[in-house]
């Protein structure tokens, strides 16, 4: 009887299987739930494909034909899968971007003491400067974009909201750790990294310009911007919070 009556519903007459209430159970529904996902998924290959040749010439200077040039997809794919070149970017950040706002949780959720949270979070920063710095330049090429381009301001403050919400879960548990409260309101601390890091990334890229030009002959690890970076962000924190 229970078995009867969890396949089928009987309503006025008409009996109704349960599968037929669900539309992604049914074979059609299982094809159009498997198409968007091959859909999905491709936004995503392309995205990547894209993401170092955006880094690289940033929003201005990019195109859907030249990303398409310096990928393994033909501009038509490319095009198939967004309408515009601004689709395109506003997927590829939202996309890097959603995991860098969870960079920082382990350093969170491992650190004991305040002091190791104060290193491991600096550490982070300069590893992500980096090996990443093309994809943060391109963040930051975005964000003065949309003072100009309304069609990516909801996006941008979006993100800039996430970014926000790293930082403050990063300060709060140091808060935390200290005995400490928090000396700022969360945006006015995030606008304070934040110019840090716009500030160490800029030394960066004329470092890293110079190497590629020959002017230097010191190696990538030599650059020194991001060891000042990791310096600064360490000395900063304490005067982040305010002692209770």
């Amino acid at each position: 009887m229970a078995r009867e009556f969890l396949s089928t519903v009987k309503f006025i007459g008409c009996q109704l299987d349960w599968r037929a209430m669900n539309p992604l159970a049914t074979p059609a529904g299982r094809s159009i739930r498997s198409r968007q996902d091959k859909y999905d998924e491709r936004r995503v290959q392309l995205a990547e494909s894209a993401l170092a040749t955006l880094g690289e010439l940033g929003y201005a200077r990019t195109s859907l034909r030249e990303i398409a040039q310096n990928s393994p997809f033909s501009h038509g794919v490319v095009h198939y899968y967004f309408k515009d070149k601004t689709d395109l970017i506003l997927h590829c950040v939202r996309y890097y971007k959603a995991r860098c706002m969870t960079r920082y949780d382990e350093v969170v959720a491992t650190a004991r003491t305040a002091e190791e949270l104060r290193r491991g979070f600096a550490d982070k920063l300069v590893e992500t400067l980096r090996t990443e710095a093309p994809m943060h330049r391109l963040w930051y090429d975005l964000r003065n974009q949309s003072m100009f381009d309304p069609a990516l301001r909801e996006d941008v403050a979006a993100i800039d909201g996430g970014l926000c919400d790293m930082i403050d879960r990063v300060l709060t548990r140091y808060a935390e750790l200290s005995g400490a409260a928090l000396r700022y309101d969360r945006n006015t601390a995030y606008a304070m990294l934040d110019g840090v890091f716009l500030s160490a990334l800029l030394e960066y890229v004329v470092e890293r310009d110079a190497l590629v030009a020959g002017e230097s002959d010191a190696e990538d690890s030599a650059t020194v911007a991001p060891d000042r970076l990791g310096d600064k962000v360490f000395d900063l924190l304490p005067d982040l919070v305010a002692a209770l």
